[in-house]
């Protein structure tokens, strides 16, 4: 996928309970090295994203469905990227954040 088709926005911060349920968070990110195109091309595999916004050490992945978001979990949580072992969990598991 060219990731010049996907125009993501940033926005990842809604508060309904269908968008929370959609959602992704990356943590344990080296953003000194991974950039938003990055986490996009990588979790764009597994269904249509809406939104991506990226922060030091951290970054959120906004799905159309909740489908889509649990599997992005299943399959990338615990993988070596940059040298560091991703935390994924669906945003609605991240009370502290």
């Amino acid at each position: 996928m060219n990731i010049t088709t996907l125009n993501l926005l940033n926005i990842t911060n809604k508060t309904d309970p269908r968008s929370l349920n959609s959602r992704v968070f990356i943590g344990n990110l080296n953003t000194a090295v991974v950039k938003k195109t990055d986490i996009e091309l990588i979790f764009a595999k597994y269904g249509k994203i809406t939104g991506c916004s990226v922060h030091k050490g951290f970054a959120f992945v906004q799905y159309a469905c909740e489908g889509n978001a649990r599997s992005a979990v299943a399959g990338e949580n615990s993988r070596m990227l940059a040298g560091q072992t991703l935390a994924c969990q669906l945003r609605n598991h991240c009370s502290s954040f």
